[in-house]
Parts: C-alpha cells; sequence; structure tokens
C-alpha cells in the first residue's frame, strides 16, 4: 500500500516535470510565451531574431498534501515509522493529494514578420499530473492495529488516485492584430508515457488480532497503461502508440486606462492509450499475514495488488488533460522617472478543466534594471493561502528565473528531508498544519540573430503589407482604425 501512499505524495516531488507558475505572467520570457501563446517574446529595436533555451531544462514541479496524515507520511517519509497519532478513525476525514510538473526541453521561437508583428515556435516538453484522496484510515493501515480498536470497519479506505505523464510537442504562433490587440495559440501532439487510476468505492476489513491477520475486502476500478514488453519501436515512437492532441488560445488586449487584460485556455486535449493497456472492475478480498511484522507495507501492498489488478483485460481507453481557463489583468507603474524602477502586479483567476481545482493569485513584481524579485500570494479550492518569491534577471537577449510559489511549504519540507533520521519515534499529537508540500522552478533562454527593426526602417524580415492572416481577417471584419500601425 506503500506505493498508493508513500510514492504518490513524495516520490512525485522529485519528477522534473504543473501548470504555469503565476509569477512568470506578463515577464516575457520565452517559457511565458509558449504557456500563454498570445504573450510576445520580442521586443522590436531591441531583442534579436530568436530564442532558444539552448536543451536548459525550463521546469517547475509542484505538490501538497492536506489532512491529519501530514505528520504520519513525514515521519514515514524521513523518520522511517510512522506518527499517526492525529489520525482519526471513524470520523469520515480525507486528505486530498494534488502534484503537478512540466519540463520544457526544447524551446525555439522566431520572430517571423513585421508585417504583423508575427512569432512562430516548436517546443518539446513532458508533463505530469497527479491527483488523490486518502482517508485517514489508510494511512493508519499501515501502523498496524494502533488506531483500530474494533475488530471490523466498513468503507474506511474508501480511496481514490489518477496519475497521468506525458511528451508534448508543440507548434505555436503569435500574432499583433493592432496595438492594443494580440492573439495566439498553440497546436500540440501527445504521446502517452504513464497512466495509473484507483477508485476504490466499497471496503471493509476484519482483524484477527491472535493470529496476526486482516481480512481485506475491495471494490472498484482500476485502469493503468501497459510498459510490459514494449519493443523497441514502441519505445522510440510512443506518440504513435499512445496518441494524443491537445491545443491552447490566447488573446492579450490592452485598454485604454492602461489595463492589459488577457485570458487563456490552456492545454485541453486527450490521450487515447493503446489496447495494450488494461481495465479492471474489480470486487474481492485478500488475507494480510504478520500484520505486526516489519514487512506489513509489503503484504498490504501485496494484498491490494492481488485484489485490484486481478482479472483484469487489456482495453484501450480515452483520458482528458488537466487544461486550464485562466484570466488575468495587469498594470504597470513606473516608481522612477528614469524609468528604471516599475512595480507591475497581475491578479490572476485559474480553473482546472478536468478536476474541481481553482485557484486565484497575485503576482506583485518589482524590477530594478535588469533585476526583479516578485512576491506571489495564493488561495485554492482547498482554502489554502500560499506566498511565493521569485528572482528574475532578464536583459534584452538573455534571462534566468528560479522561485516556488509555496515558499514557506518548501522550506519546511527541506528542513525535515535534512533532519532524516534524527529525533526518536515518538507517538505524540502535533499542531495540524494547513497542508504539506513544496514548489520550485527554474528556467533559462537566450536570444540570437539580427537584431529586429520596426517595420518603418525594417529591412531583412518578412514583407510589407496589410498583416498577418488573423489580422486581414480582423481589418476585413471590423476595419482598420489605426493606419499608423
Amino acid at each position: 500500500m506503500r506505493k498508493y501512499i508513500l510514492i504518490c505524495c513524495f516520490f512525485l516531488a522529485t519528477i522534473k516535470a504543473s501548470g504555469q507558475q503565476f509569477a512568470l505572467y506578463n515577464t516575457g520570457t520565452l517559457y511565458d510565451s509558449f504557456e500563454n501563446p498570445s504573450q510576445r517574446a520580442f521586443i522590436p529595436d531591441t531583442t534579436k531574431q530568436f530564442a532558444f533555451n539552448f536543451l536548459i531544462p525550463n521546469l517547475d514541479a509542484n505538490f501538497l498534501f492536506s489532512g491529519h496524515g501530514q505528520r504520519a507520511l513525514i515521519t514515514r517519509a524521513f523518520h522511517s515509522y510512522y506518527n499517526t497519532a492525529n489520525l482519526v478513525t471513524g470520523a469520515g476525514n480525507y486528505n486530498h493529494l494534488k502534484a503537478n510538473a512540466n519540463d520544457y526541453v526544447f524551446m525555439l521561437k522566431a520572430f517571423t514578420s513585421e508585417n504583423g508583428d508575427q512569432e512562430m515556435g516548436i517546443a518539446l516538453n513532458t508533463r505530469f499530473e497527479g491527483r488523490g484522496i486518502a482517508t485517514d484510515e489508510s494511512i493508519s493501515f499501515f501502523n498496524g492495529f494502533t488506531k483500530f480498536p474494533q475488530n471490523f470497519y466498513a468503507n474506511v479506505f474508501n480511496d481514490n488516485y489518477q496519475l497521468q505523464a506525458y511528451h508534448q510537442l508543440s507548434f505555436t504562433y503569435r500574432e499583433q492584430i493592432d496595438r492594443r490587440l494580440s492573439i495566439g495559440f498553440k497546436l500540440s501532439a501527445l504521446a502517452g508515457i504513464y497512466y495509473n487510476q484507483l477508485n476504490i468505492t466499497q471496503s471493509s476489513v476484519t482483524f484477527n488480532r491472535a493470529a496476526q491477520q486482516a481480512r481485506l475486502s475491495l471494490g472498484g476500478t482500476y485502469r493503468s497503461s501497459s510498459q510490459k514488453n514494449e519493443s523497441n519501436f514502441e519505445k522510440a515512437f510512443p506518440f504513435l502508440i499512445n496518441p494524443g492532441a491537445a491545443f491552447s488560445f490566447g488573446v492579450t488586449y490592452f485598454d485604454e486606462n492602461g489595463f492589459k487584460w488577457q485570458g487563456n485556455i490552456k492545454n485541453v486535449g486527450f490521450i487515447s492509450w493503446s489496447s495494450k493497456s488494461y481495465t479492471n472492475t474489480f470486487v474481492g478480498s485478500s488475507l494480510i499475514s504478520g500484520f505486526s511484522s516489519p514487512d506489513r507495507e509489503t503484504a498490504i501492498e501485496h494484498g491490494v495488488d492481488s485484489v485490484s489488478q486481478g482479472g483484469q483485460r487489456k482495453h484501450s481507453f480515452i483520458t482528458p488533460t488537466n487544461g486550464l481557463l485562466e484570466l488575468s489583468v495587469n498594470r504597470t507603474y513606473w516608481l522612477s522617472e528614469d524609468g528604471n524602477v516599475k512595480f507591475s502586479p497581475t491578479l490572476i483567476a485559474s480553473k482546472e478543466l478536468a478536476y474541481n481545482g481553482f485557484t486565484a493569485a497575485l503576482d506583485a513584481p518589482v524590477q530594478f534594471g535588469k533585476h526583479s524579485i516578485a512576491l506571489t500570494s495564493s488561495y485554492d479550492e482547498l482554502k489554502l493561502f500560499n506566498i511565493g518569491l521569485q528572482y528574475m534577471k532578464k536583459s534584452d537577449n538573455a534571462e534566468f528565473f528560479i522561485g516556488s510559489e509555496r515558499l514557506l511549504a518548501t522550506g519546511s519540507l527541506l528542513s525535515e528531508a535534512i533532519k532524516s533520521g534524527q529525533g526518536a519515534q515518538t507517538q505524540n499529537t502535533t499542531p495540524l498544519k494547513a497542508f504539506t508540500g513544496m514548489d520550485f522552478y527554474i528556467g533559462a533562454s537566450f536570444k540570437f540573430g539580427r537584431l529586429i527593426e520596426r517595420r518603418m526602417n525594417s529591412s531583412g524580415i518578412g514583407p510589407e503589407g496589410d498583416g498577418g492572416f488573423f489580422s486581414k481577417i480582423w481589418h476585413g471584419i471590423f476595419g482598420k482604425q489605426d493606419p499608423n500601425y
């Protein structure tokens, strides 16, 4: 059972693989332009024509775990035992897990034409999405009979989780319609790497303390992709085995009062898992022996597997990606007469489309020349409040950023890791935190090539005309209100 709790909650946090980090909104970075396709990466008369990350990973990873089980999992992960004092049996308490990751390995974008201020790019990244809930009793189960005074319990292990990982190869296009309006889209081909889902809808356990045994009964559904007996061809071309597609679209508009409005529908798509994948609807039981032995975790894991994966059949299925609907508003305030210091806050609302997640965030960056510090605060549907901090150094043709949007939680988790193995193994109640978690992101990219020139004196980037494809459609419908653009 450790596979279903500990791995989900802690191992996933080490994967180099979330949605967009809020502090990178409106930064003009290459990463921002791929996550929010209407955002520009180039500025005429300032930046060079091509932007590339030179295979330097631009990655972010985050996870959180909320509920009474936090201390039990922390002590198990770093101190080799379960402190289950905070867990309550029979109260119907649930612990929530959310994990996301995104790693851009390759990003290349070009400013292709002054005629419409057009940008095009390609990118390759890997994403991970994970969600789940676990009862207090499911975590207590790993610690033996301690939290179970009775001999029979029903529906106390009704857990579920879903894990999905995939590669994403994308083409993105952005066009400036006029001085105020820009649009962009991203088309992606997906290749599924791994999928695993367990949903337990009925459960019970009967303890035989004298024989050191537990009879575990479970019912529910199980689905999993298959990595068994893959051919070299399947390993080399996973997009032919588990193909998928995704779409992103964004609009940015500057109003007459200086506010920058942005809307994005991001990463809405699906993956079709091959006919070698497994599905199973199960109802059964398993006898777990040696329930007080040091091998209890392994025995529980084998017991759950024998019920949930027994009788499974090969069957293809389709799963959605965790698309996002995001709206934001931004305004820039210059704090110095020489234009060297500016404050540019952004208010963001983000709704997950495949899950019930919702987050509201406020990003407050202050830029001093090439350097900027951003303080981020966010609040989500689990009523969790986060504080983040980002440092960025950005010149005309180079950028580097590093940060965390769960700064205090990340520091607390690192402190526990540093103290790993220290202290006595106690069963003491501890103050309940809002959540345990971490968040970290880092990235860099550079621009090269010829300097982009504005249309009035441009001599080398694209032909002159009446704008790009979308500009012609827009101006054909509404007319060209700004002839000098």
